[in-house]
């Protein structure tokens, strides 16, 4: 992450001048800036704002950053940007906390000075700022609500941004005067910067109205907390602010550059396959789906490489990325990336001369301690050996008890990064 901040920011020291900032290819003239501030949140939050700090110096007068409990690295040097640990997946009291310390100091901004901002993976959870009126309960309560009803990703975020003060544009409206620059590490296929963190410095085209009619499809009236419900309708009738829209003014001195995605992680590791001497192809980086179905899939292209030697001749390397989902049915654990090696495991049994390796880029698959699994064509017979029944495994959605009797699962520990999800199938 600091590597993707300082490709895309520089500073041009001038003599006589207080020197040129370059984001993006958009230059901020640093003389007529009284105070850079920096401020932000995600699993990549503290390499980020230690990348600013180290970059910016004396320009730098100060900020403030949420990262996921244990990602606050004490080697990371954030100068006077001050990092703070909150809660992630689900959102807490210290988040909350933070979140609103943050807004205090946006609050104080002002047309003379630069508000840079970094997110990244779980900015939504840990940048968390409930509505007036509105409390961190009420919030928990209704993302629940709305993920046990089988809401889209965008059903949730068009009801969670009219819940909260900082998505939907909100963290740029509270630094209004004051020019912004976000930096953003994306965790969304697709790069939407709208869907990103929930588009804090982003406008969002929803409105209450699409909220209400979110929480009308899905019979939720009567289940939400009675604070949310009043919340959505008094803005039916125009009590709370709309969320900012396409087109404001606001967003003429907003600038969101996109420093790293899935995109730039898989090109990379294709280059690095490359120089250990594989045929290496990028297939994807928009894989979604069910990840049994999806690790199937990767077990068909494996075969296809053994057998016809398409789309690579071996020594082959496939790399995709993306972010499958789970269907939990199951009382077992693990993570998408874990149930997806197992069901390629299974699909590729007695397969010789094939890995494949399938990984979270933040070090955290699931309510797990690993990143992923590794499986191949020995996997399903490693295991039978030992007494395990992987089609149980599977069906029990327990990938994580299954790779661990194996010795199998991938432990980074948390890496400080965090753009989706990576695929690797190497055929030799």
């Amino acid at each position: 992450p600091g590597a993707a901040v300082r490709r895309q920011v520089q500073l041009v020291h001038e003599r006589d001048e207080g020197g040129r900032l370059s984001i993006g290819g958009q230059v901020y003239d640093l003389g007529a800036v009284e105070r850079t501030w920096v401020v932000g949140g995600g699993k990549a939050a503290t390499a980020m704002a230690g990348a600013l700090a180290s970059l910016l110096g004396e320009h730098l007068a100060g900020g403030l950053v949420v990262t996921r409990y244990g990602y606050a690295d004490p080697g990371i040097d954030t100068g006077p940007i001050e990092a703070v640990e909150a809660g992630h997946p689900l959102p807490d009291g210290a988040g909350v906390a933070a979140t609103r310390r943050l807004a205090d100091l946006l609050r104080r901004a002002t047309d003379r000075d630069l508000v840079l901002v970094v997110l990244s993976g779980g900015a939504s959870a840990l940048l968390t700022l409930p509505a007036e009126g509105l409390g961190l309960d009420d919030l928990v309560q209704a993302t629940e609500l709305l993920l046990r009803s089988g809401a889209t990703i965008s059903e949730l975020n068009a009801v969670r941004k009219h819940l909260s003060q900082i998505k939907g544009g909100g963290l740029a409206r509270l630094a209004a005067p004051a020019p912004v620059a976000a930096l953003v590490l994306s965790d969304v296929v697709g790069d939407r910067l709208d869907v990103i963190a929930s588009g804090p410095t982003s406008p969002d085209a929803t409105t209450f109205a699409d909220a209400w009619a979110v929480v009308e499809r899905y019979g939720l009236v009567e289940r939400l907390p009675r604070a949310v419900v009043a919340h959505l309708r008094a803005g039916l009738e125009g009590g709370p602010a709309e969320t900012l829209k396409p087109g404001e003014a606001l967003f003429q001195r907003v600038q969101n550059v996109i420093v790293g995605s899935n995109r730039l992680a898989a090109e990379a590791a294709v280059e690095a396959a490359r120089r250990l001497g594989f045929n290496a192809l990028l297939l994807s980086t928009f894989v979604e789906g069910e990840a049994r179905e999806v690790g199937r899939v990767a077990a068909a292209l494996a075969r296809e490489v053994v057998t016809h030697g398409r789309p690579v001749p071996r020594p082959a390397c496939l790399v995709w990325g993306g972010e499958t989902t789970v269907t939990v049915r199951g009382q077992g654990k693990g993570g998408r990336n874990q149930e997806l090696a197992l069901a390629a495991a299974l699909a590729l049994e007695d397969l010789p001369g094939v890995v494949l390796l399938a990984l979270g880029t933040d070090g955290i698959d699931g309510p797990t301690d690993a990143a992923g699994a590794v499986a191949g064509g020995l996997t399903v017979a490693r295991a039978r050996a030992l007494g395990l029944d992987p089609r149980a495994y599977l069906a029990n959605n327990d990938a994580y008890s299954f790779f661990d009797a194996l010795g199998d699962l991938l432990r980074t520990g948390p890496t400080g990064t965090n753009v989706n999800d990576l695929l690797f199938i190497w055929v030799y």
